[in-house]
Protein backbone atom coordinates (compact mmCIF):
# COMPACT_ATOMS: atom_id res chain seq x y z
CA UNK A 1 0.00 0.00 0.00
CA UNK A 2 2.94 2.15 0.72
CA UNK A 3 4.26 1.60 -2.64
CA UNK A 4 1.05 2.90 -4.04
CA UNK A 5 0.58 6.23 -2.45
CA UNK A 6 4.07 7.10 -3.39
CA UNK A 7 3.25 6.46 -6.92
CA UNK A 8 0.09 8.55 -6.48
CA UNK A 9 2.03 11.44 -4.80
CA UNK A 10 4.37 11.31 -7.92
CA UNK A 11 1.54 11.50 -10.42
CA UNK A 12 -0.27 14.48 -7.99
CA UNK A 13 3.15 16.11 -8.09
CA UNK A 14 3.38 15.71 -11.82
CA UNK A 15 -0.06 17.01 -12.75
CA UNK A 16 0.72 20.15 -10.51
CA UNK A 17 3.70 21.00 -12.47
CA UNK A 18 1.71 20.95 -15.48
CA UNK A 19 -1.42 22.70 -14.50
CA UNK A 20 1.01 25.41 -13.16
CA UNK A 21 2.50 25.31 -16.71
CA UNK A 22 -0.72 25.82 -18.40
CA UNK A 23 -2.03 28.28 -16.11
CA UNK A 24 0.74 30.40 -16.52
CA UNK A 25 0.74 30.24 -21.13
CA UNK A 26 -3.18 30.70 -20.36
CA UNK A 27 -2.13 34.04 -18.53
CA UNK A 28 0.34 34.97 -21.21
CA UNK A 29 -2.06 34.27 -24.04
CA UNK A 30 -4.60 36.46 -22.00
CA UNK A 31 -2.41 39.37 -21.93
CA UNK A 32 -1.64 39.24 -25.56
CA UNK A 33 -5.54 39.01 -26.58
CA UNK A 34 -6.33 42.89 -26.16
CA UNK A 35 -3.42 44.47 -28.08
CA UNK A 36 -3.63 41.30 -30.58
CA UNK A 37 -7.60 42.37 -31.10
CA UNK A 38 -6.81 46.28 -31.81
CA UNK A 39 -3.77 45.55 -34.15
CA UNK A 40 -6.50 43.35 -35.72
CA UNK A 41 -8.76 45.81 -36.16
CA UNK A 42 -6.83 48.25 -37.40
CA UNK A 43 -5.69 45.72 -39.64
CA UNK A 44 -9.08 45.27 -40.84
CA UNK A 45 -10.05 49.03 -41.46
CA UNK A 46 -6.57 49.58 -43.13
CA UNK A 47 -7.86 46.26 -45.50
CA UNK A 48 -11.75 48.05 -46.18
CA UNK A 49 -9.89 50.79 -47.39
CA UNK A 50 -7.14 48.73 -49.47
CA UNK A 51 -10.17 47.26 -51.20
CA UNK A 52 -12.01 50.05 -51.85
CA UNK A 53 -9.08 51.96 -53.30
CA UNK A 54 -8.55 48.33 -55.52
CA UNK A 55 -11.94 48.34 -56.65
CA UNK A 56 -12.38 52.02 -57.52
CA UNK A 57 -8.72 51.25 -60.29
CA UNK A 58 -10.57 47.70 -61.21
CA UNK A 59 -13.65 49.24 -62.26
CA UNK A 60 -11.74 51.13 -64.85
CA UNK A 61 -11.65 49.01 -68.43
CA UNK A 62 -8.11 50.43 -69.24
CA UNK A 63 -6.94 48.54 -66.43
CA UNK A 64 -7.85 45.06 -67.67
CA UNK A 65 -4.55 46.01 -69.57
CA UNK A 66 -2.25 45.74 -66.62
CA UNK A 67 -0.58 42.61 -65.85
CA UNK A 68 -1.63 42.16 -62.42
CA UNK A 69 -5.20 41.35 -64.14
CA UNK A 70 -4.23 38.82 -66.53
CA UNK A 71 -5.93 35.41 -66.07
CA UNK A 72 -4.09 32.39 -66.33
CA UNK A 73 -5.31 28.82 -65.52
CA UNK A 74 -1.98 26.52 -65.85
CA UNK A 75 -2.55 25.58 -62.05
CA UNK A 76 0.72 27.30 -60.71
CA UNK A 77 -0.28 28.33 -57.22
CA UNK A 78 2.05 30.50 -54.91
CA UNK A 79 0.42 30.13 -51.25
CA UNK A 80 1.23 32.72 -48.69
CA UNK A 81 1.06 30.45 -45.51
CA UNK A 82 0.68 31.66 -42.13
CA UNK A 83 0.85 29.15 -38.93
CA UNK A 84 1.78 29.51 -35.17
CA UNK A 85 5.29 29.76 -34.46
CA UNK A 86 4.64 28.18 -31.02
CA UNK A 87 2.84 25.49 -29.93
CA UNK A 88 -0.17 24.57 -27.61
CA UNK A 89 -2.71 26.30 -29.63
CA UNK A 90 -5.26 23.49 -30.17
CA UNK A 91 -6.04 22.52 -33.67
CA UNK A 92 -5.21 25.87 -34.93
CA UNK A 93 -2.02 24.84 -36.82
CA UNK A 94 -3.54 21.49 -37.80
CA UNK A 95 -6.35 23.42 -39.15
CA UNK A 96 -3.87 25.74 -41.76
CA UNK A 97 -1.97 22.29 -42.64
CA UNK A 98 -5.65 20.56 -43.05
CA UNK A 99 -6.67 23.57 -45.52
CA UNK A 100 -2.91 23.79 -47.53
CA UNK A 101 -2.84 19.98 -48.09
CA UNK A 102 -6.09 20.88 -50.35
CA UNK A 103 -3.29 22.64 -52.86
CA UNK A 104 -0.90 19.99 -52.70
CA UNK A 105 0.65 21.48 -56.00
CA UNK A 106 0.88 25.17 -54.81
CA UNK A 107 4.40 26.99 -53.71
CA UNK A 108 4.49 28.11 -50.20
CA UNK A 109 6.01 31.20 -48.76
CA UNK A 110 5.41 30.70 -44.72
CA UNK A 111 5.02 32.86 -42.25
CA UNK A 112 5.75 30.98 -38.76
CA UNK A 113 8.04 28.84 -37.21
CA UNK A 114 5.42 25.60 -38.01
CA UNK A 115 5.19 26.43 -41.65
CA UNK A 116 8.96 26.34 -41.49
CA UNK A 117 8.88 22.81 -40.22
CA UNK A 118 6.71 21.81 -42.81
CA UNK A 119 8.74 22.79 -45.94
CA UNK A 120 12.14 23.95 -44.81
CA UNK A 121 12.58 27.49 -45.89
CA UNK A 122 13.23 30.37 -43.55
CA UNK A 123 10.32 31.92 -41.50
CA UNK A 124 9.54 34.93 -39.74
CA UNK A 125 7.15 34.89 -36.24
CA UNK A 126 3.86 35.94 -36.84
CA UNK A 127 3.61 38.21 -33.77
CA UNK A 128 7.02 40.44 -35.13
CA UNK A 129 6.37 40.26 -38.58
CA UNK A 130 6.88 43.80 -39.87
CA UNK A 131 5.11 45.57 -43.30
CA UNK A 132 9.02 45.68 -44.46
CA UNK A 133 9.19 42.46 -44.35
CA UNK A 134 5.73 42.07 -46.01
CA UNK A 135 6.64 44.37 -48.74
CA UNK A 136 9.82 42.96 -49.60
CA UNK A 137 7.57 39.75 -49.70
CA UNK A 138 5.33 41.47 -52.24
CA UNK A 139 7.98 42.79 -54.24
CA UNK A 140 8.96 39.22 -55.24
CA UNK A 141 5.86 37.83 -55.55
CA UNK A 142 4.26 40.98 -57.84
CA UNK A 143 7.60 40.58 -59.83
CA UNK A 144 7.08 37.30 -60.82
CA UNK A 145 3.73 37.05 -61.47
CA UNK A 146 4.00 39.84 -64.08
CA UNK A 147 6.78 37.73 -65.49
CA UNK A 148 4.20 34.80 -65.86
CA UNK A 149 6.48 32.66 -63.39
CA UNK A 150 2.55 31.56 -61.50
CA UNK A 151 -1.29 31.89 -62.30
CA UNK A 152 -2.81 32.67 -59.04
CA UNK A 153 -1.18 33.99 -55.60
CA UNK A 154 -3.57 33.28 -52.20
CA UNK A 155 -3.02 33.90 -48.63
CA UNK A 156 -4.36 31.20 -46.26
CA UNK A 157 -4.59 32.70 -43.02
CA UNK A 158 -6.78 32.17 -40.03
CA UNK A 159 -9.80 34.29 -39.75
CA UNK A 160 -10.80 35.62 -36.27
CA UNK A 161 -14.49 35.44 -35.41
CA UNK A 162 -14.82 35.29 -31.87
CA UNK A 163 -12.39 33.88 -28.84
CA UNK A 164 -13.64 30.61 -29.07
CA UNK A 165 -13.94 30.73 -33.02
CA UNK A 166 -11.77 30.75 -35.86
CA UNK A 167 -11.28 29.50 -39.10
CA UNK A 168 -8.70 28.93 -41.80
CA UNK A 169 -9.17 30.40 -45.14
CA UNK A 170 -7.76 31.32 -48.31
CA UNK A 171 -7.66 34.95 -49.42
CA UNK A 172 -6.86 34.76 -53.43
CA UNK A 173 -4.82 38.35 -54.03
CA UNK A 174 -3.10 37.69 -57.60
CA UNK A 175 -4.64 38.35 -60.52
CA UNK A 176 -6.64 41.34 -59.57
CA UNK A 177 -10.54 40.90 -60.32
CA UNK A 178 -12.64 43.35 -62.53
CA UNK A 179 -14.96 45.40 -60.07
CA UNK A 180 -18.40 46.46 -60.94
CA UNK A 181 -18.41 48.90 -58.47
CA UNK A 182 -18.48 52.42 -60.39
CA UNK A 183 -16.00 55.01 -59.85
CA UNK A 184 -16.59 57.65 -57.08
CA UNK A 185 -18.01 60.66 -58.90
CA UNK A 186 -14.95 63.34 -58.79
CA UNK A 187 -12.79 60.50 -58.13
CA UNK A 188 -9.57 61.13 -60.68
CA UNK A 189 -6.28 58.78 -61.14
CA UNK A 190 -3.07 60.56 -61.89
CA UNK A 191 -1.95 60.73 -64.99
CA UNK A 192 -4.00 57.39 -65.52
CA UNK A 193 -5.99 54.32 -63.71
CA UNK A 194 -3.88 51.91 -65.23
CA UNK A 195 -0.32 53.62 -63.99
CA UNK A 196 -1.29 54.06 -60.52
CA UNK A 197 -2.51 50.48 -60.38
CA UNK A 198 0.66 48.81 -61.85
CA UNK A 199 2.54 50.87 -59.17
CA UNK A 200 0.56 50.69 -56.22
CA UNK A 201 -0.20 46.81 -56.88
CA UNK A 202 2.91 45.46 -55.01
CA UNK A 203 1.72 48.11 -51.82
CA UNK A 204 -1.71 46.57 -52.05
CA UNK A 205 -0.37 42.73 -51.67
CA UNK A 206 1.81 44.31 -48.93
CA UNK A 207 -0.85 45.66 -46.82
CA UNK A 208 -2.90 42.45 -46.94
CA UNK A 209 -0.38 40.12 -46.33
CA UNK A 210 0.42 42.58 -43.15
CA UNK A 211 -3.70 42.34 -42.45
CA UNK A 212 -3.92 38.87 -42.41
CA UNK A 213 -0.55 38.56 -40.23
CA UNK A 214 -2.33 40.71 -37.77
CA UNK A 215 -5.67 38.53 -38.15
CA UNK A 216 -3.97 35.27 -37.51
CA UNK A 217 -1.92 36.51 -34.65
CA UNK A 218 -5.09 37.35 -32.62
CA UNK A 219 -6.26 34.42 -34.01
CA UNK A 220 -3.81 32.31 -32.60
CA UNK A 221 -3.64 33.97 -29.13
CA UNK A 222 -7.27 33.14 -28.95
CA UNK A 223 -6.90 29.55 -29.74
CA UNK A 224 -4.15 29.47 -27.28
CA UNK A 225 -5.88 30.59 -24.43
CA UNK A 226 -8.65 28.58 -25.03
CA UNK A 227 -6.12 25.38 -25.13
CA UNK A 228 -5.03 26.39 -22.13
CA UNK A 229 -8.30 26.86 -20.25
CA UNK A 230 -9.12 23.65 -21.33
CA UNK A 231 -6.36 21.96 -20.26
CA UNK A 232 -6.34 23.61 -17.14
CA UNK A 233 -9.59 21.94 -16.26
CA UNK A 234 -8.41 18.87 -17.05
CA UNK A 235 -5.53 18.80 -15.19
CA UNK A 236 -7.49 20.27 -12.20
CA UNK A 237 -9.74 17.15 -12.75
CA UNK A 238 -7.48 14.65 -12.83
CA UNK A 239 -5.85 16.46 -9.39
CA UNK A 240 -9.16 15.99 -7.70
CA UNK A 241 -8.82 12.03 -8.86
CA UNK A 242 -5.86 11.69 -7.99
CA UNK A 243 -6.04 13.13 -4.37
CA UNK A 244 -8.89 11.15 -3.87
CA UNK A 245 -7.01 8.54 -4.75
CA UNK A 246 -3.95 9.26 -2.77
CA UNK A 247 -6.50 9.70 0.50
CA UNK A 248 -8.09 6.16 -0.07
CA UNK A 249 -4.75 4.37 -0.35
CA UNK A 250 -3.38 6.77 2.79
CA UNK A 251 -6.57 5.78 4.88
CA UNK A 252 -6.16 1.66 3.91
CA UNK A 253 -2.62 1.92 4.73
CA UNK A 254 -3.51 3.41 7.88
CA UNK A 255 -6.06 0.87 8.57
CA UNK A 256 -4.09 -1.90 7.98
CA UNK A 257 -1.17 -0.32 10.38
CA UNK A 258 -3.82 -0.07 13.24
CA UNK A 259 -4.99 -3.60 12.33
CA UNK A 260 -1.45 -5.42 12.51
CA UNK A 261 -1.07 -3.49 16.02
CA UNK A 262 -4.30 -4.57 17.61
CA UNK A 263 -3.88 -7.90 16.16
CA UNK A 264 0.15 -7.73 17.39
CA UNK A 265 -1.44 -6.74 21.14
CA UNK A 266 -3.72 -9.75 20.92
CA UNK A 267 -1.13 -12.00 20.81
CA UNK A 268 0.86 -11.11 23.43
CA UNK A 269 -1.77 -11.27 25.60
Amino acid sequence: MSENTKALRTRIKSVHSTMQLTNAMGLVASSKIRRANEAMQKGRDYGKALDGSLAALTADRECQKSPYMQQRDSGRIRLIVIAGDRGLAGGYNANVFRLAAEYPDAQWYPIGKRACDKCGQPQNSSERFSFAEAAALAETLCREFAEGQFDRLGILYTQYRSVMSQEATVRWLLPFMPSEQPCEAGMIFEPDPLTVLNRVAQEYVAGMITVCVRESFASEVAARRMAMDSAGKNAQQMLDTLQLQYNRARQGAITQEITEIVAGSGDGI
